[in-house]
């Protein structure tokens, strides 16, 4: 089912939650609402649901008007952070329970119930459990239960609440690899709230970026991330290094050092240029004249990567840089080393866009 989101506004008090969103979703993809706490995401996903009421604007569902739609009507269903299971019901009853409150035209007989639930349990891979209760299974297993007894009901839509928010990180991985795969077999459309890059990013046909009540960019993951709409965006999808210069010939010119930009031409007098950390080399020396002096600060080995802080010779600030192990290791800096910054690839925005940004 597709899912049509039109001018929507939201505002609790003072407070403007929403400010005109438009969105399409498409029939069975799976879209993201990814952002920081406050940015509207969980706002818009009540919406579509019918738990809340817009101000202004139109929720369709497979062109059709359904703003005014009661939540029993929308025929979605829902999975949220901390599961809410009935903790007196074994696993079994709590799957077949959407369907047993059915008004008595609809509900399936029994024997259907219960075939329906121990196909949902095998789908997500849970039937051995069906007889025990909700305290005595892991997070992980009680998440997964949450969406079998939300697909029990057949939903047209399933929006999802920060389903693994309550999750180490671990399971977490799991799950959300594990929801893309039952996805692909399934193709319900589904929407899922997220502050998790990562989480976004690998799970999602589609994201969409929210801040401050406004949509900021929607894309593939592939697309927002290497082609982030605006300094928000880039920022909040990964760890980044701003770099204060300007635009000369083609090149960035920050402090002493000049960038090749294979992508800009002409000048520009004020510019703001981003790097994440696995996009800057350290180099032993400076043959071209053109890289950044800077002291080896810092050096913290983060599994397969090694995370290096390093301080700016010039005096403006600390930069980040990430190196694969094996590359470290051949590398073999040490605390206290004067070394030299090469970003491999930088973005730019211009000063106006930064201050905008700042002020948001």
């Amino acid at each position: 089912m597709s899912i049509t989101i039109h001018n929507i506004r939201k505002s609790f008090g003072a407070f403007e939650a929403l400010k005109r969103v438009d969105l399409d979703i498409a029939g069975g993809e799976l879209v993201a609402l990814l952002g920081p706490s406050g940015c509207g995401k969980t706002t818009l996903l009540r919406i579509i649901a019918g738990l809340e009421t817009p101000d202004t604007g139109r929720i369709l569902f497979q062109g059709e008007d359904a703003t005014d739609r009661h939540v029993r009507e929308r025929q979605v269903g829902f999975v949220f952070q901390h599961y809410a299971l009935f903790r007196h019901m074994t696993v079994f009853e709590n799957i077949a329970f959407g369907l047993r409150v059915r008004p008595k035209a609809q509900r399936p007989g029994e024997a259907e119930i219960r075939e329906r639930v121990h196909k949902l349990l095998d789908l997500v891979q849970l039937d051995w459990l069906a007889d025990r209760y909700p305290p005595q299974l892991s997070g992980g297993q009680r998440q997964r239960i949450a969406l079998a007894r939300a697909l029990a009901v057949e939903p047209k839509v399933l929006l999802l609440d920060e389903p693994f928010g309550a999750l180490d990180a671990k399971v977490r991985k799991d799950l959300r690899r594990w929801l893309r795969r039952l996805h692909d077999e399934l193709h319900v459309t589904s929407v899922f709230v997220t502050h998790d890059q990562e989480e976004a990013l690998e799970v999602a046909d589609r994201v969409v970026v929210l801040n401050a009540g406004r949509v900021e960019q929607v894309g593939t993951p592939d697309e927002v991330y290497d082609h982030p709409a605006s300094p928000f965006v880039y920022a909040f999808l990964g760890d980044v290094n701003l770099f204060h210069g300007r635009v000369h010939d083609g090149h960035a010119a920050i402090g002493d050092a000049r960038v090749q930009l294979p992508d800009s031409a002409g000048s520009q007098d004020a510019a703001v240029f981003y790097a994440r950390p696995h996009e800057i080399e350290i180099l032993r020396d400076n043959p071209g004249g053109s890289a950044m002096a800077a002291t080896v600060h810092d050096i913290r080995p983060l599994g397969a990567t090694v995370r290096v802080e390093l301080d700016r010779a010039d005096g403006h600030g600390s930069v980040e840089v990430e190196l694969a192990r094996d590359r470290f290791n051949r590398i073999g800096l040490a605390v206290g080393e004067a070394v030299y910054l090469e970003p491999r690839r930088l973005r730019i925005f211009g000063e106006e866009a930064s201050r905008e940004e700042s002020a948001s």
